[in-house]
């Protein structure tokens, strides 16, 4: 008996450790840090952190799960308010896509995609890039293969939220200055309509059958509702939490119920996507979030919280933080990785 203990404490490490090396993970932009913050979501440690550049903000995998992208800018660091005559002067060579391979952890390369990228979207085959370029109004397309942006396309005023239409047919690009949201058939490359919604629109999420679009309006205190055949707002869904600024949003994995992070309100709101309601809030969530990710079982919610330099892990069932992971500064965007197979 005493001699298999050892082999059982092997296989028992072995196994532990095969646990670990298979949990989904966490990456975390950094904005004012310039990295990336890689968290384990077996253990809710940080396993890495990974220097790709200046203001790291928006974050996509490829479709295949093997590369995270990086909106990186070299434009200073403004937002509402903010006197730009005072700011220093852009550094444009900082400005671009970060390829983060997911394997080795490693910055690949930065590609070209127009000036102060902030989000993006990527095609369903991979193949193409769609980039907010807040400073000059405009969305580019970027061919992933050659590196170069092949289209320009004039959109309104800081430019942000990029969202593919599951069909990957039509893209919706948010104004936040305009208060619009830009509806461009992707073949022709062109504007279909610029939707009225609430006052600075900053993300989209679609429907699974991409009938409705979730447009988080943060001045606006609302979801504007808008028909993603159409391209016509048909309602709004208040966000009534003391202080909420709608931020971000994701669905969960039935896509039965959107989260919205409520930014300064330090909350996340609880919508019924078929009844399109608030059914309840999530308070005390962190400091000003706005990154938000769901697990793949749809059991525990993610907020990224610039001010305090962390990213809380909330319990859906209890509607409680259990933990706040400590990552790089300002984290800003994040983006789930799911086990190897």
């Amino acid at each position: 008996m005493p001699s298999r203990l050892p082999f059982a404490l092997f296989a028992l490490c072995a196994l532990s450790s095969t646990a670990r090396a298979q949990s989904a993970r966490l990456l975390v932009t950094n904005e004012d840090s310039g990295d990336v913050s890689v968290i384990d979501l077996g253990t809710d440690q940080v396993i890495a952190s990974v220097s790709v550049g200046k203001r790291p903000r928006g974050i996509r995998l490829s479709p295949d799960g093997k590369l995270a992208l990086v909106a990186l800018s070299g434009s200073p660091k403004g937002g509402p308010g903010t006197d730009e005559m005072k700011l220093p002067p852009p550094d444009r060579t900082a400005d671009g896509v970060g390829v983060l391979d997911l394997k080795t952890l490693r910055l690949q390369k930065v590609l070209k995609s127009g000036q102060d990228p902030e989000s993006f979207d990527l095609a369903r085959d991979g193949k193409l890039l769609y980039v907010s370029n807040e400073e000059t109004a405009e969305t580019s397309v970027v061919d992933l293969r050659s590196g170069k942006v092949t289209k320009k396309i004039k959109v309104g005023g800081e430019p942000e939220g990029v969202t593919l239409r599951p069909d990957g047919k039509v893209l919706y690009v948010t104004s936040e200055v305009e208060n619009k949201v830009f509806a461009i058939d992707v073949q022709k490359r062109k504007v279909l309509n610029a939707i009225e919604v609430g006052a600075r629109p900053r993300s989209v999420v679609f429907t699974p059958d991409g009938k409705t679009a979730f447009v988080t309006c943060e001045l606006g205190g609302q979801l504007s509702v808008v028909d993603g055949q159409t391209h016509q707002a048909r309602g709004r869904i208040a966000i009534e939490a003391p202080g909420a600024r709608p931020m971000g949003a994701v669905l969960s994995p039935d896509a039965k119920v959107l989260y919205v992070s409520n930014g300064r309100g330090s909350t996340v709101s609880i919508v019924d996507v078929a009844a399109e309601k608030v059914t309840g809030t999530i308070a005390k969530v962190g400091v000003r979030p706005w990154g938000i990710a769901v697990s793949l079982d749809g059991k525990r919610l993610y907020t990224a919280n610039g001010p305090s330099n962390d990213v809380s892990v909330i319990d859906l069932a209890t509607k409680a933080v259990t933990k706040q992971i400590k990552v790089g500064q300002s984290p800003w965007g994040l983006a789930l990785q799911r086990p190897a197979q």
